[in-house]
């Protein structure tokens, strides 16, 4: 029975995450009963498909926190479709909060897993950018296996993202940046997008660290 339950917690997926959802506001609570209608994408509803007024480039991000930068970003570029992922109720409700205020159009989210996401809501080949901004690092060696950017996620990654298009990440861990370097050379590196500065780059930069900014080319 031992060896058994052993297999079973080895079996089980390593997340890139831990579930904090922290306090959240009532005006987030708010948004995301009244907006999610609006701007929120489930799971459970399959394949995505036309969820924007425009047809027009898609870009993706993962992992967005508080969705300040995202944000900007859609409003920014109205000419581009935005999905947001993230796990946190806080941020996305945050985010909502924004996105309602300025009547986005442009811009979608889901609260869940991204492996999720995009095992199961994402076509193949659909998507014209992938944003990636200051994952949770794991700097301790025992966490290393939780960090997002891995062999196999990048080939899900790959897999997404239509020829020619482009994944841009950013970090500000050094040991971090070497470690996607070294996952991702044998992806063909381009000009770097510009993007707006984040809340974690920012913490970042107080503590002095240097901000690594990547950008690959995908030639599947």
């Amino acid at each position: 029975m031992k060896d058994e339950l052993q297999m079973q917690l080895n079996k089980r997926e390593i997340k890139s995450y831990v579930l904090r959802d922290g306090r959240i506001t009532p005006g987030q609570k708010r948004a995301l009963g009244e907006q999610w209608a609006v701007y929120g994408l489930n799971i459970e509803d399959g394949i995505l498909v036309d969820p924007f007024v425009m047809a027009q480039e898609t870009v993706l991000e993962i992992g967005f926190g508080m969705g300040d930068s995202l944000f900007e970003m859609a409003k920014l570029h109205p000419d581009q479709n935005f999905i947001g992922v993230e796990v946190h109720r806080p941020g996305v409700g945050h985010l909502l909060q924004l996105a309602a205020g300025a009547e986005l159009k442009n811009l979608r989210v889901y609260r869940a897993d991204s492996k999720d996401v995009l095992d199961q809501c994402i076509t193949d080949g659909s998507l014209d950018k992938i944003q990636i901004f200051f994952p949770d690092p794991w700097h301790k060696k025992k966490h290393n296996k939780r960090r997002l950017i891995n062999d196999d996620f990048v080939k899900l990654l790959g897999r997404k993202l239509k020829s020619g298009a482009v994944l841009h990440i950013a970090t500000d861990w050094a040991p971090y940046a070497e470690a996607i370097s070294e996952v991702m050379q044998s992806w063909r590196t381009c000009e770097i997008p510009d993007r707006v500065e984040t809340k974690y780059e920012r913490r970042g930069l107080r503590l002095d660290h240097e901000v690594f900014d990547f950008a690959f080319e995908n030639q599947s």
